[in-house]
């Protein structure tokens, strides 16, 4: 039940992926340039990291229970704001619903399942880590198809052809409550094992740190190892985000190009584009899920280290292809996504159980807790690059990569400690 829970929770709280899908239908409807938009996702990204630093903490001291809960309410109650936002046309309204309160609610309900399952499942950690942020990868998927369909059934137009209301108010509205019920009910249900608890016949690897002789945070961060983890996960996440922020966009664009759309588009034909960029990135959101699962599954068999050396070489490989235009059609680009969002979903999901296997799993909430504000810096450099540096994004986002493979590459664990 509490690993049914946490699936639950992140498919929620994964639905701000799908922020592209509501980026043009604000821009039109208020007249805000994309940069100005652009801040609320880089707002959200830079305080989910935070706020999961500080809900790891809060886990290991009050527990999970009620770190969820918290985070649930908030994570409702910012997207009804961010709706009001809309419906007022205040972009300062919007920061603090959306970038804001989303943020702090989603950081709070994001570490909280992670922290809970690596310690009821030692002999599992990469699967079942795996499987609770599989749900965060995919809640883009049922926004992405969702969304742009109650966007357009919401929206209002007076004779003139102007658009009076965007659609995207009411959207809020209703996932805000959708939110408040569903993350906050599945809270109920966490709990810590008892201390010392383990599955009955499983014996922890040498290679990993036991209970007993965790790392405290204090411990864990004054090892380079921890900030050579922290990089790591910094460097995947950035070029992803990136990606995830102009997702649409890009989308659309391609579409456009391979279906010979140019000029002045008609009401139809606005539509047709807007919903292949909404299909890509629900199409992308799926294998976000699903990459974190499979690459979780794979690095309990090959280790976390393989793992993240591969996903760092094929991914800039493949942003450079995308970059020098050899993916240059609507299906193309789809498949790139997929494959490119499979390895951001399972960055997320493998580092957990990585710095579970380097530090134990006694203090994993607020070790791994804190290594998250690796995605707060991601949340602001991956958005401003492909925002600010559009023409040389696609090759920025290849040479992050290069980076985070030779700091995967030169990894070895930290020596055990002892009690």
């Amino acid at each position: 039940m509490i690993a049914i829970a946490a699936v639950v929770i992140q498919l929620c709280l994964g639905t701000v992926y799908a922020w592209s899908v509501f980026k043009i239908p604000l821009m039109k409807m208020h007249g805000w340039d994309g940069k100005t938009v652009q801040y609320t996702f880089m707002i959200l990204m830079g305080i989910i990291g935070l706020a999961a630093a500080f809900g790891g903490t809060l886990v290991d001291k009050k527990g999970p229970k009620f770190v969820a809960t918290i985070g649930g309410i908030l994570f409702g109650i910012g997207t009804l704001v961010a709706g009001y936002a809309d419906q007022v046309g205040s972009i300062a309204l919007l920061y603090l619903g959306f970038g804001v309160i989303c943020a702090l609610g989603n950081g709070f309900g994001y570490v909280t399942p992670i922290a809970t399952l690596i310690r009821w499942f030692p002999d599992k950690r990469g699967l079942v880590t795996g499987l609770a942020v599989m749900g965060f990868g995919a809640g883009a998927f049922f926004m992405g198809k969702i969304a742009p369909i109650m966007i357009k059934s919401y929206q209002q137009i007076d004779p003139t052809g102007k658009i009076i209301a965007s659609g995207v108010a009411n959207t809020w509205y209703i996932w805000g409550v959708i939110f408040l019920v569903l993350v906050t009910g599945s809270a109920q249900f966490f709990k810590n094992p008892p201390a010392g608890w383990l599955p009955k016949g499983f014996k922890p690897a040498a290679t990993t740190v036991s209970a007993a002789n965790s790392f405290t945070f204090g411990e864990a961060v004054k090892t380079p190892q921890w900030w050579m983890l922290w990089s790591m996960l910094c460097l995947n996440v950035s070029a992803g985000l990136g990606l995830i922020s102009q997702h649409s966009p890009l989308a659309q664009d391609i579409y456009k190009k391979t279906e010979g759309l140019t000029g002045t588009l008609t009401p139809e034909q606005i539509a047709i584009v807007a919903a292949a960029g909404g299909a890509c990135v629900a199409y992308a959101a799926i294998f976000n899920g699903l990459g974190r699962l499979f690459w979780a599954k794979i690095s309990d068999n090959i280790g976390r280290k393989m793992v993240f050396l591969i996903m760092f070489a094929t991914q800039a490989v493949l942003y450079v292809l995308v970059a020098k235009g050899f993916v240059a059609t609507y299906w193309l680009f789809v498949i790139a996504s997929c494959y490119l969002l499979a390895c951001y979903g399972g960055g997320f999901a493998t580092m957990p159980a990585f710095a579970a296997d380097a530090f134990g799993p006694a203090y994993i909430g607020k070790v791994y807790g804190f290594m998250l504000t690796a995605w707060s810096t991601a949340g602001l450099i991956g958005p401003y690059v492909f925002e600010v540096f559009k023409p040389q994004a696609l090759m920025i986002a290849a040479g992050l990569l290069t980076v985070g493979f030779f700091i995967a590459l030169v990894y070895k664990a930290p020596k055990g400690k002892k009690s």
